[in-house]
């Protein structure tokens, strides 16, 4: 496989040489500054842990099985909190992105066209939940029936596309609003509910499932948190912010336009090991840091909808109504105005995401405005149907989170390859104790799907 990487085949600099020679990273230390200018990358991922889907299965946990499945919560964010460390890691030590490796590794295009067209499929998922989330909040915030809310929710395109011209601190920008509106919400939410913290202490490392359907809401939580767009956009969100600000501190210009930047990269970035390590460890503090935060809000959304405990079958307009009833208005607006703005944020990464993988694999650029029509058209239909059906839009995430559960293992797979293999990451390569927990997590994200997928396929 060595024979197609890049850097192999032309003539580099001193500097590139230094990345390619198998040494170990030196040691560097990290500023508040450069963490500040760094921060973005895991921030706009950290919300793929945060989206709508998370809400579905967290509500579930936490209405139907009180504290028993807390504990998934926290594991599902510790495996996410490992591949995303290492999706970061990959674009920031290679230059180049996960679906730009996969192309570059299948050679062959017949080979790349299949694995582009379940990746598509996969963003195409994970968007139809993000979008789900839009519609039940502008239902649920204003009062407008599901039918309009389904429209006027496709309109987010014309505010993301708008800024997507504009420059990429823009997009961060956006991102980190929509994040601390919902983190804060959801803090409030559990200031007001006040959680028995003996329970939550005890059920955080006790695993325990007291019934086929309490497992199967574990594998839910977990399928809904690891989702193939945000290994695939992570890897590209970081090579590109290396670029970004190694031109600023170089007295570049920090702001690029999504336009310029999403070109992919055409060689092998030329930085040194101690940049480049440098960048890793501020890599590290912000992937734990913000999933971390993600982490208590997935949590806390179980947690919040104990009180309305026992309730197998609740729905997001029985949690707001129950919740309203019993801690008043205040609590129930402030958690629809958390998941409007959690579907609106998701809805944005998903479009990044979905420009990333195409351009990395099949290395074409498709008008950013022609996509993000064309997918959610493809979304709107299906939950326009259902609404004229009168189907509750939530049965739809039942279908989505099955393909994404299929499709986990097409970036989990080539992520944890690449990123212990030195001829891709020469001396930062995983160590054995990361490879061995990367394997595990692989492992059980696959046996719990695998079971997910088996409970719903096959007859009883």
């Amino acid at each position: 496989m060595g024979a197609w990487f890049p850097w192999k085949r032309r003539t580099t600099t001193q500097q590139q040489v230094a990345v390619e020679v198998q040494v170990q990273p030196t040691r560097t230390g990290v500023s508040l500054r450069s963490f500040i200018l760094w921060l973005g990358p895991a921030l706009m991922v950290s919300i793929a842990y945060m989206d709508p889907g998370n809400y579905g299965t967290d509500i579930a946990a936490g209405a139907g099985f009180k504290y028993d499945l807390l504990w998934a919560c926290w594991l599902a964010s510790g495996m996410a909190m490992l591949l995303q460390y290492l999706s970061g890691k990959l674009g920031i030590v290679s230059g180049y992105s996960l679906p730009e490796l996969v192309r570059k590794s299948l050679v062959k295009r017949s080979y790349v066209i299949p694995y582009w067209v379940a990746a598509e499929a996969a963003a195409a998922a994970t968007d139809l939940a993000e979008y789900l989330g839009t519609v039940l909040g502008l239902n649920l915030l204003f009062g407008i029936p599901l039918l309009y809310a389904a429209i006027f929710g496709a309109l987010d395109v014309i505010l993301l596309l708008t800024m997507m011209t504009r420059r990429w601190r823009l997009i961060e920008q956006y991102f980190a609003l929509l994040i601390s509106i919902l983190v804060i919400g959801i803090l409030y939410n559990l200031i007001v509910v006040k959680p028995d913290l003996t329970q939550v202490g005890y059920h955080s490392l006790v695993p325990f499932a007291s019934s086929n359907a309490a497992f199967l809401v574990v594998v839910g939580v977990i399928g809904a948190t690891v989702m193939p767009h945000a290994l695939y956009v992570h890897s590209w969100l970081s090579k590109n912010k290396m670029d970004i600000v190694g031109r600023k501190t170089s007295g570049g210009n920090l702001g690029s336009a999504i336009t310029d930047s999403m070109k992919p990269m055409a060689s092998h970035h030329p930085y040194s090991n101690q940049q480049i390590e440098k960048t890793r460890k501020i890599h590290l503090i912000e992937t734990v840091t913000v999933l971390t935060i993600a982490g208590v809000v997935n949590a806390g959304i179980l947690l919040i909808a104990i009180p309305l405990y026992p309730n197998t079958n609740i729905t997001v307009h029985d949690f707001v109504q129950g919740v309203g009833q019993m801690f008043g208005p205040a609590i129930a607006i402030i958690f629809v105005l958390t998941l409007l703005a959690s579907g609106l944020s998701s809805s944005a990464l998903g479009t990044i995401a979905g420009q990333v993988i195409m351009e990395g694999l099949i290395g074409k650029h498709w008008n950013i405005w022609a996509r993000r029509i064309v997918t959610r058209f493809i979304n709107v239909f299906p939950t326009t149907f259902a609404i004229l059906l009168g189907i509750d839009p939530l049965s739809l995430l039942v279908y989505s989170q099955v393909i994404l559960s299929l499709m986990i293992p097409l970036p989990m797979i080539p992520l944890v390859y690449y990123t212990s293999k030195k001829k891709f990451m020469a001396g930062f390569v995983n160590r054995r104790s990361t490879l061995i927990l990367a394997v595990i997590t692989v492992a059980l994200i696959m046996a719990f799907n695998s079971f997910l997928l088996y409970t719903i396929f096959v007859p009883r």
